[in-house]
C-alpha cells in the first residue's frame, strides 16, 4: 500500500510548537498511520484474547496449572518490549509477525487472570442450578460462567487495550509503528519537529480514551443485569 510521504514545513511556516499547516499537508499520512495503529492493536488483542481463553479454560479444568500459567505469562510480561523485538527480529525480520508476538504476549497475564477470576466469582447457587438442569461442565462454562464473567473479562480487556495502544508506538522501530512513526520522525529529523511528536502522542492518547470508552459501553450493552443489580 502506498503511504503518503510526510511533507516538512519551512521553519517560518507557523508557530514553533505546533503547526496546523503541517497537519493539513500530511492528513493522508496521519490517517494511514492511525489505521495502522488500530490494526496492530486489534490484531494483538484478538490473538491475545483467543490464547488467553484457551489458557484460562485449561487453568479452570486443571487448577494445578493456574500457578504455572500465571508465572509464565508474568515472566513474559516483564520482558522489555524493545528487547523482545530485538530477539525476534533475526528470526522473523522487521515484519508484522515480529511486532505481533510481543504485543499479543503482553495481554496474556491480564486477560487470563481476569477470565479465571470472573468465572470464580460466579455464585455457587448458579452452578448448582445449572447442574440440576443437566448442564455438563463444558456447557456450563460456555453458556453460563463465561457470560456471567463478562464484566470482569471486559475490565481486563480495557486494561490490555490501553496498554497495547501504548506499546504499539514502540513498534515504530520496525517500521510498523502506527502513530509512533511520527514520534520517531519528529525526534530524528535534522531539525526536530514538535508538531510530529505532538500528533503521534496526542492521537495515541485520544485513541486509548476512545477504545476504553467503547469497551465500557460494550460492557454495559452486553451485561444489562449488572445495572439492574446496582
Amino acid at each position: 500500500m502506498h503511504v503518503t510521504a510526510v511533507t516538512p514545513l519551512a521553519a517560518d511556516s507557523g508557530p514553533p510548537i505546533f503547526q496546523w499547516k503541517w497537519v493539513d499537508r500530511n492528513a493522508d499520512a496521519i490517517v494511514y498511520r492511525l489505521v495502522e495503529h488500530i490494526s496492530l492493536t486489534g490484531a494483538a488483542l484478538g490473538i491475545g484474547l483467543v490464547v488467553s481463553i484457551g489458557l484460562a479454560v485449561l487453568a479452570l479444568r486443571y487448577r494445578w496449572s493456574y500457578g504455572i500459567i500465571l508465572g509464565t505469562t508474568g515472566a513474559l510480561y516483564v520482558i522489555p518490549s524493545l528487547g523482545a523485538f530485538a530477539v525476534l527480529a533475526p528470526f522473523f525480520g522487521l515484519t508484522f509477525v515480529t511486532a505481533m508476538i510481543p504485543l499479543a504476549t503482553y495481554t496474556l497475564l491480564i486477560l487470563v487472570r481476569n477470565i479465571v477470576t470472573g468465572v470464580d466469582q460466579v455464585p455457587k447457587e448458579v452452578r448448582e442450578a445449572a447442574i440440576g438442569m443437566g448442564y455438563t461442565r463444558t456447557r456450563m462454562l460456555w453458556q453460563i460462567e463465561l457470560p456471567l464473567a463478562l464484566p470482569v473479562v471486559i475490565a481486563g480487556l480495557r486494561v490490555a487495550a490501553v496498554t497495547t495502544i501504548g506499546l504499539v508506538t514502540v513498534t515504530s522501530m520496525l517500521g510498523l509503528g502506527g502513530l509512533g512513526y511520527f514520534i520517531r520522525a519528529g525526534i530524528q529529523n535534522t531539525t526536530p519537529n514538535p508538531t510530529e511528536i505532538i500528533v503521534g502522542m496526542g492521537l495515541s492518547v485520544v485513541l486509548a480514551v476512545v477504545v476504553d470508552l467503547l469497551l465500557w459501553l460494550g460492557e454495559r450493552l452486553l451485561t444489562p443485569w449488572t445495572r439492574k443489580a446496582r
